[in-house]
């Protein structure tokens, strides 16, 4: 195995010959010279690790060559050591884009550390995740096994999510074992609600948060306070979709981060529904039966949010004024934005963002964004990267220099689906993948969760004998008809409406602006 080769430039070169012997008896081979222009002619002519420089040398100073070097070797770690403590040259190296700054005078340790945290870093970290997941699989299978209440599910989910994200960095040949794991937790999950689920709509006491409890829970407390509050929602934005947009914005606020359950079927017309009116379905469709469109009826089902909210405010004697933006295309975001002055005067402030539910339905109709999405670390990546250049980034980003409480929510999140299962339904059966609900409905019900008396249990009822029922784990339901066709077509897509930690266990994340 090769070596890895360093190069040293330093004029008092001679004096740091222990140091030199050190590095030697660890495995490097360490080039030196004394001057930068030695330095700079060397790196043409040989590959090097990593690069020690002097700040102080006659004739080219070691900026003048960390900056010469970094024109054709971007990627290089240079390592810059100086006698100098003061804070001009310490910026001007960082803004140069050096990978460590060492304080004369140094110690081989030191030396050592920065060997190791720039060139093998991505080693001893994909060494030390292995192991440590190792040492976890076993404790994480067995609180799979144990989870028995809605907070340890939550706990069960969360580390899944930690491990995906930490596996997915570091690449080390165990993402397979805990995808199998994370299926297991998903057959258990499955369980778990379906002996619970049906009592928790029943009694409201004994149950998590869930859809219609978010409002007088969270949000009613944060504005009787005085709080003005801007409730983003992002249409199926899952936990670990969080994580990832949560690393760009640690530095900028304070945050306060859970999970909440979503209703069944984790599907926008129920789930979003249920958070601005503040009531199951089916209460819906019996108070407001001009703000709730039945699964047959072609317009629109998410259209009266706005009015569900006003509904939900007038029954809690709220008198809160409130704005409501729905951002479907960079136009919806550029206005709201030219509105966002006069939205600070109002105290509550709902935004609904549906670029990732775009994403999912554009990902199953389109092979390249199915190409670009090909896998859950790529539809996080894609996630982030729309992010980063949307209006919402843009709106955060505005609001940390004002004194507002930012909610960032979803409705449901959303999961990878590769096994179909067979369906037969009359023509007025819905068209979701994940949950179907009908009269005559022909199905395994072993493979299903199934709600047979929907009135009883929140829902509504399109006739006296519908049933309710949702795909599990990673099933989709598909008809007979061109069945080979359908079952090939929306294989490897991701979808909602069903049953799973992906779709249920979902994000509310109160974010105050850190005091400058």
């Amino acid at each position: 195995m090769a070596k890895d080769r360093l190069l040293w430039a330093d004029d008092e070169i001679d004096l740091l010959k222990p140091h030199i012997l050190f590095l030697e008896e660890k495995g490097y081979e360490v080039v030196t010279t004394t001057n930068g222009q030695d330095a700079l002619d060397l790196c043409h002519e040989q590959s090097f690790d990593l690069v020690f420089l002097d700040e102080n040398m006659p004739g080219l100073s070691g900026l003048e060559t960390l900056n010469a070097i970094k024109e054709f070797l971007p990627s290089i770690p240079v390592v810059m050591i100086t006698k100098s403590e003061e804070e001009d040259i310490m910026d001007q190296a960082i803004g140069s884009k050096i990978a460590d700054y060492l304080i004369k005078p140094v110690n081989p340790s030191q030396m050592l550390l920065a060997i190791k945290k720039n060139v093998h870093k991505e080693e001893i970290i994909h060494d030390a995740t292995t192991v440590s997941f190792q040492q976890n699989f076993s404790k994480l299978s067995m609180q799979i096994d144990d989870s028995r209440t809605w907070e340890s599910w939550i706990d069960v989910y969360k580390k899944i999510v930690y491990w995906e994200l930490e596996l997915e960095q570091t690449k080390t040949g165990m993402e397979d074992v805990l995808k199998h794991q994370k299926a297991e937790a998903n057959r258990l999950f499955t369980r778990f609600i379906r002996n619970n689920y049906v009592d928790w709509i029943d009694n409201p006491e004994q149950r998590p948060l869930i859809s219609p409890d978010l409002f007088k829970t969270k949000v009613f407390p944060l504005l009787d306070s005085g709080e003005k509050v801007f409730f983003i929602l992002i249409d199926n934005f899952r936990f670990d979709q969080w994580q990832v947009i949560k690393r760009l914005l640690g530095d900028q606020f304070n945050i306060d981060e859970n999970i909440y359950y979503s209703l069944l079927p984790t599907a926008t017309q129920y789930a979003r529904n249920a958070i601005f009116s503040g009531l199951m379905p089916l209460q819906i469709q019996e108070m407001f039966p001009e703000l709730w469109v039945d699964e047959e009826e072609e317009e629109g089902k998410n259209m009266s949010e706005a009015p569900l909210i006003q509904t939900l405010l007038k029954r809690y004697r709220k008198n809160y004024e409130f704005t409501y933006n729905k951002i479907n295309n960079n136009q919806a975001g550029e206005k709201m934005m030219s509105n966002i002055k006069s939205m600070l005067n109002v105290p509550l402030n709902v935004i609904v963002f549906n670029f990732i539910d775009m994403l999912s339905h554009a990902r199953t109709e389109s092979k390249m964004i199915r190409e670009l999405a090909n896998n859950e670390a790529a539809y996080r990546s894609l996630t982030e990267s729309w992010y980063k250049h949307s209006a919402i980034s843009e709106l955060i980003n505005y609001l940390v220099n004002h004194n507002v409480k930012i909610i960032l929510t979803t409705d449901h999140g959303t999961i990878h689906v590769d096994n179909p299962l067979k369906i037969i339904g009359d023509k007025n059966t819905n068209t979701n993948l994940r949950y179907k609900v009908g009269k005559n409905l022909n199905y395994d019900p072993k493979q299903v969760f199934e709600i047979k008396n929907p009135l009883k249990h929140g829902l509504p009822s399109p006739n006296i004998s519908s049933t309710y029922i949702f795909a599990t784990n990673n099933d989709f339901f598909a008809y007979p008809n061109n069945y080979n066709y359908y079952a090939t077509y929306y294989k490897d897509t991701f979808q909602h409406g069903g049953i799973s930690m992906e779709e249920m266990l979902i994000p509310f994340i109160t974010l105050e602006p850190k005091k400058k």
